[in-house]
């Protein structure tokens, strides 16, 4: 979306210049990411992970489909609320997917590829946007046709084919399987996953016997899977996860996201579009060592340094807008009321610690809240817990969208200040609330969540699924395969 906000097809054709309206379809698209991450775990749960995110593909070539042929703002905005479904669906599952099939050394960074995906996708879409605004006699043109908003918006199916095609060679998630009792296909794919296909590798066998036990602990308890999110011990979990998704949103990310080209419109920039482009390549950038290193560093010191740095660039950036801006007198840029006139150098000092803040949440944030509500719940109420995660982030993330126009235009600098201090509250939140999960199984999160321990307190090093490996390796245990596999599986005795 922010790659055509700056050109005039879309702005004329679409009668949009900023404020309420401009609002309202931007943040058509999280209404429906809504919907669909609090309708993702019954697909999920029902019909398994991998299906959930074939049908999510499906919804999105639909919703691009509507987009492209929009005639006006309403068809515009029907056709976001159906893309947005996928995008719920999708950003709920995928991470789901990906940590239940993810060895637990390299769980952060598998989880992590989503995020870095995502930044991927933002980077090639701006610059599709920025390539296609030069269509029609170029984004000042006032007769610039249509061509500028429909190429990109078009162009969405294609990712979205891919996917539904090249999920079909992807298997289905063992824990999935696990659940509705399919032991045998549970442990084939084990064997693919973490042992080269060998169902009596001591991984394999650790990692199934762990999954079992777990498993039968949770049905001995007999809660409904709803019942179990109301738990005592379970309801903190689901209010962190809540929690981290919305304050991933309240940390002004999505406000350089979306609204980026209105940020350096306001800085003086004189090509907004180019200038806004570099943050999206830092977001790729800044995203791998994130990945590279999530899993070593650990996500509880991201999540603490993410916000107080994130914080800190606000205060800055908030601050130079206060003190050099000035009531905006262009009538050529409409949607902002304040702006730097005659300052080239604070001009260029907000761009830059723009840029220092997107590479501040790419390398903390960004992969972290995505990784750490995908791996902190049991099997039984994984898929409905991060659903509610996930529809949190939406939530906020569509109230952002549609508040960030008018709050731009009302109180200007100021908004930098609010989320500044949404920020300093994430870190207190975090720091209080936020134990450390690396290297630790999902079978295991019961164990780090009900110690007992303060979330600032370092969590035991070791894991158990390591210390059943090694004793199936000594022979000293037995792990009897499900039913035609057992001839394949040798086993150890006491």
């Amino acid at each position: 979306m922010s790659g055509v906000l700056g050109t005039k097809a879309y702005t004329n054709y679409f009668r949009v210049d900023g404020g309420t309206r401009q609002g309202g379809i931007t943040c058509a698209m999280p209404a429906g990411s809504l919907v669909g991450a609090l309708a993702s775990s019954f697909i999920a749960d029902r019909f398994s992970r991998k299906t959930a995110i074939q049908v999510a593909a499906v919804i999105w070539i639909i919703g691009s489909i509507l987009q492209t042929a929009a005639n006006g703002v309403a068809l515009l905005v029907v056709g976001r609320i159906v893309a947005g479904i996928c995008v719920g669906i999708a950003s709920a599952i995928v991470p789901v997917y990906q940590a239940e099939i993810a060895p637990k050394e390299i769980r952060g960074r598998v989880v992590s590829l989503q995020q870095w995906a995502i930044t991927w996708g933002i980077l090639i879409q701006y610059f599709i946007q920025y390539g296609a605004s030069f269509t029609g006699g170029g984004p000042d043109n006032p007769n610039q046709g249509t061509a500028a908003f429909r190429i990109p918006w078009g162009v969405q199916m294609v990712p979205a084919a891919l996917l539904l095609g090249g999920m079909f060679f992807f298997p289905k998630s063992p824990r999935w399987l696990a659940g509705q009792d399919r032991w045998e296909e549970c442990l084939r794919v084990l064997a693919l996953l973490h042992g080269r296909g060998d169902v009596n590798h001591p991984k394999v066998l650790a990692e199934y016997q762990e999954i079992e036990e777990a498993l039968r602990f949770e049905r001995e308890e007999a809660i409904g899977s709803f019942k179990a999110l109301t738990e005592p011990r379970m309801v903190k979990r689901v209010i962190l996860g809540m929690s981290i998704q919305m304050w991933s949103q309240l940390c002004g990310m999505n406000v350089m996201m979306y609204y980026i080209v209105y940020v350096m419109q306001a800085a003086g920039i004189g090509d907004p579009l180019l200038t806004a482009s570099i943050q999206y390549i830092l977001n790729v950038a800044l995203t791998l060592p994130a990945i590279l290193f999530l899993d070593r560093w650990g996500r509880r010191p991201s999540l603490l340094l993410g916000s107080f740095g994130m914080m800190t660039l606000l205060f800055l950036v908030g601050a130079l807008e206060g003190a050099y801006g000035q009531t905006n007198t262009n009538p050529d840029l409409g949607a902002i009321s304040w702006a730097l006139v005659g300052h080239p150098s604070v001009s260029k000092a907000i761009v830059a610690l723009s840029y220092l803040f997107v590479c501040t949440f790419a390398v903390t944030w960004g992969p972290t809240s995505w990784t750490y509500p995908s791996e902190i719940f049991p099997s039984k109420i994984r898929a409905k817990a991060v659903s509610l995660s996930t529809a949190s982030n939406w939530a906020w993330n569509c109230a952002l969208a549609f508040a960030v126009p008018p709050l731009l235009w009302s109180i200007n600098w100021k908004m930098y200040m609010v989320f500044a201090a949404f920020n300093g509250a994430a870190f207190i939140h975090m720091f209080l609330t936020a134990p450390e999960t690396k290297g630790k199984t999902l079978e295991e999160m019961d164990t780090v969540f009900d110690s007992g321990r303060p979330a600032w307190k370092s969590v035991p090093k070791g894991s158990r699924l390591d210390r059943i490996q090694k004793e199936i390796e000594e022979g000293n245990l037995k792990v009897t395969a499900p039913g035609d596999l057992r001839s394949e599986v040798v086993e150890t005795k006491h």
